[in-house]
Parts: structure tokens; sequence; C-alpha cells
């Protein structure tokens, strides 16, 4: 079986677009944390659209906001094809629906959907190995850029990993790495041996190492060979040779636009609705986290090698109208799904209790628009603090 997963840069068009809908979101519900917010960003050459409903006691200047989230990302000067402080801003929110206030009011759901959560014992970090690796690959990309070790990077960029799951086989096997850099002109000749020498292999190594140290359940078989061009698994660096045009000028971005590579790449289902921009009463966010957190602390206490946390609401209703766990590796799923409805509050207003959704402390909605929802242990949902309740959930039946 073959998995492929991607990871994007800060700089993509799509992730710029999360980022300054998260940062309008931090904004509200620091002053407010009352705010409901459905915050939606487009960006394309030159224009910056911020639009979407906010209801909130809270001012923001986005305008400011937005150009201090373009500068930071590292679009600041114009020739890079967008600058922070030439680009044109244009912001339209509209007050939340009435007709939703009425049943978000008194604690229901803010609309309906099926949410997933998932994790597995592959990594350190509880998520499967190709996203994982993905954006371990984006990370150094953007470290590489950021500490000036590679100075002709520009924001842009994304990878992509392949690995090969074959029955029987000790370890999955890494078939193919696939990266893009925009890059300064002039530079073609360099990008491929640099982004080889200095983000791709040491990233491979490092995370066999971790692999095979115990960090998840198996290692994997990489077949890293030193020398360029003699590697399996294939690499593919700029396929097309050249990447100078990108960021909004090369790509419009939507916020929502990457719900996979903000999830588990291609290992767990989605329902379809996206995260970013979206205050703690839509479930399309606060449930996924919910169910993730939920996954988690279920492989974490050695009840499943992988857990899958299924969840589906009705607009302005209170309780989930469903429910229900999957596990590879573990116990019988009538007995794990009663475990974990015993163990976590899946309505709305106690998941954003629980992890705090409302007054984030030590963390931002900003932060999981740069490097994926999930796998960071700075969020509420990744705290493994429910595992000796829910083995006893088990033990009792």
């Amino acid at each position: 079986m073959l998995t492929v997963s991607e990871s994007v840069t800060r700089g993509h068009p799509d992730k710029m677009a999360d980022q300054i809908s998260d940062a309008v979101l931090d904004a509200m519900l620091n002053h407010d944390p009352n705010s409901r917010v459905a915050c939606e960003t487009l960006v394309t050459t030159g224009l910056v659209l911020v639009a979407g409903e906010a209801t909130t006691d809270s001012y923001v200047d986005i305008t400011t906001l937005a150009r201090n989230v373009i500068r930071e990302i590292g679009y600041d000067r114009a020739n890079l094809g967008f600058d922070a402080d030439t680009c044109g801003i244009l912001v339209a929110l509209d007050a939340q629906s009435a007709d939703i206030a009425q049943g978000v009011d008194t604690g229901g759901a803010g609309d309906q959907g099926m949410m997933f959560g998932y994790a597995t014992d592959d990594t350190p970090e509880f998520m499967p190995l190709p996203i994982a690796l993905a954006r371990r690959l984006t990370n150094a990309l953007t470290e590489a850029r950021v500490s000036g070790r590679i100075p002709y990077l520009r924001p842009d960029g994304k990878a992509q990993v392949a690995i090969r799951h074959e029955r029987g086989s000790k370890y999955p096997v890494l078939e193919n790495v696939v990266m893009s850099a925009q890059h300064n002109p002039g530079v073609e000749d360099a990008v491929r041996s640099d982004l080889w020498d200095q983000v791709i292999l040491s990233t491979l190594n490092t995370l066999n190492d971790e692999l095979e140290e115990g960090g998840g359940r198996y290692g994997v078989d990489m077949l890293i060979h030193e020398e360029l061009g003699v590697t399996s698994p294939a690499v593919h660096i700029n396929p097309t040779g050249r990447f100078v045009i990108g960021g909004p000028v090369g790509d419009a971005g939507l916020t929502g636009r990457k719900i996979i590579v903000d999830t588990y790449g291609a290992a767990a289902p989605h329902g379809g609705g996206a995260f970013s921009g979206k205050d703690p009463s839509k479930v399309d966010r606060s449930a996924a986290y919910a169910a993730r957190w939920a996954a988690k602390n279920v492989v974490a206490s050695g009840l499943a090698n992988s857990c899958l946390v299924k969840l589906a609401y009705a607009i302005g209703v209170v309780d989930p109208v469903g429910v229900e766990v999957e596990v590879n590796g573990g116990g019988e799923i009538d007995v794990l799904t009663r475990a974990v409805q015993s163990v976590f509050d899946f309505r709305p207003a106690g998941i954003c209790a629980d992890l705090n959704l409302r007054r984030p402390d030590g963390w931002r909605y900003f932060d999981t628009a740069a490097g994926g929802h999930f796998g960071s242990d700075v969020f509420p949902w990744e705290q493994l603090n429910r595992v000796d309740e829910l083995r006893a959930a088990v033990r009792n039946g």
C-alpha cells in the first residue's frame, strides 16, 4: 500500500491566507473571548481580501494585522512580487447570522458535519509517518531560509513523500521525495545540491535515527546513500528546473484549501470543514481537535496501535449525533467507543472548557496555521492527560 502526503511552508499562498485568518481570530479572542468569527482570506497578485462574519466586542485593525503577518512570513520587498507594505487590502466582515446564533447561544454546535481525529504509534508525535516526514522537510526548508544558511531561498515551498507498506515487511519503505523551493533567479544550478545536502538528507537521517531508537512502532528503510543521484528513494527537487515566481503572484491562496496538509495526509478521512479563521463554536475546528485528543490518548494508553474517532453534529444541537471509534491492533470497538464517550465531553461547550479554546494559554491559533494542527505538544488537544481514565473505563467495560 502506498501512502503519499505533502506539507507546505508558511509562504505558500494558501498558508498565507490561513495565517491571516487565524491572526484575526486570535486578535478578536484576545479582547473578547466570546467572539464569533468565521474569517476567510484570499491572496492574489497585489491584493488581500479578508471576508466573512464576525460578532465581537473587540476592535481589530485588520489591515495592519494582515500586513504584519505577510511581513513576518517573508514577503517584505517588491522584487519578491508581493510586498506587505504596498499590497492592497480589502476587508468585508459582516455579523454572524442571528439564525445560527440562537442555536449556538444555548450551547449547540455552530454547524452540522462530520469530524475525524486520528492517532498512530508510527512516530514519536503519534502522527502517520508520511505527513510527519513531509512536515519535517518543510520545517527544515523554512529554517534554511530564515537562518540564512541557504540565502537565496524565497518564502514559498512544499514537500511531498511517498511511503510504501508491504505486507509482511518489517519496515515501511520511503519510495520518493519531492521538494519544490522558491528561489532567487540565477541560482538554479545550486538549488538541487544545496537542498539535498542541507535539507533533505539531514532530515531523513535524523528521523530514521529517531525511529530506529524506538521513537515509533518501527524503523523505516530509507536506503539513503550520501552521493546525490545514487539514492533510493527517488528524489525530485524543483522538477521543472526553476521556481522563481511563487507566493500569491504564482497562485491565488484561499483559507482552508490545505485541509489534508493541516491534518493527517492521506492516512485518515476528513469531513471537509476547514479550521483556520473559525472560533471554537464551529465544531469543524473544535470537534476535530477533541477527536484527535481522544484518539491520541487511546493509542498512548496502549489500547490500540492506531485509532480513528468519528464525530457528527447537527447545527444548534448540544450533543453530537454520532460518536464511533475504530482501531487497529486493539480491543473491542464497542467497549472502546463507550470508554471514549465516558471520558471525553464532546459537547461544544465541554470541548471549549476542557481544552481552554476560548482563552488560549501559551499557544495561538496562528501557530496551527503555519505548521499543521496536530503533532505539536504545545496544543492542549495533544496532551496525554486521559490515559489512566481510558484504561479504567475499558477495564470496567
